[in-house]
């Protein structure tokens, strides 16, 4: 094989990657709206689910359907309105948060500023943390990004130090 039929192969690998994790995340959001219907279904006729959903998945639920951030109180919102009990906890808010931590501890969740709140204070919120896509680039395209600032990263050692051919 040449090294334009492993071009052609790792394009192609790339793409199909690239799309499945489109579809994924595609999967993803309706199984999440899918979820938050069937409880809020299920509240509305009052019916019980036989399987009940933990604290932790019922906030991973809440996150991956909002597709923006969301504040502690908004997840708290959301959790009531699909359904979940919190009458089980003496502060709700206080189980939220504490899952919301562990949450982004873990990576699936990060925090974004939101803007002030009322008091003038920062405020917070969190977002589901979609998986990161990997694109398979040139090494002139790398150093032609790294030219523009865009990533805040070095030349490889090997490339430091050489000087730059002017054209004369």
């Amino acid at each position: 094989m040449t090294n334009q039929d492993y071009r052609r192969a790792l394009d192609a690998a790339t793409k199909e990657y690239e799309a499945l994790g489109r579809q994924r995340r595609e999967i993803d959001d309706r199984l999440a709206q899918l979820a938050q219907t069937m409880g809020t279904l299920t509240k509305l006729l009052g019916l019980t689910p036989t399987v009940p959903m933990g604290l932790t998945d019922a906030c991973r639920l809440a996150l991956r359907g909002a597709g923006l951030p969301l504040t502690p109180l908004e997840v708290r919102d959301r959790l009531l309105a699909i359904g979940v009990d919190l009458s089980i906890y003496s502060n709700e808010l206080a189980a939220i948060h504490t899952i919301l931590k562990r949450l982004n501890d873990a990576g699936e969740i990060r925090v974004v500023a939101k803007g002030a709140g009322q008091s003038g204070a920062r405020k917070y919120a969190y977002i589901w943390n979609y998986g990161i896509t990997s694109v398979a680039i040139t090494k002139e395209r790398a150093e032609s990004l790294r030219q523009t600032g865009i990533f805040h990263v070095q030349a490889p050692k090997q490339a430091r130090g050489k000087k730059k051919l002017e054209n004369t």
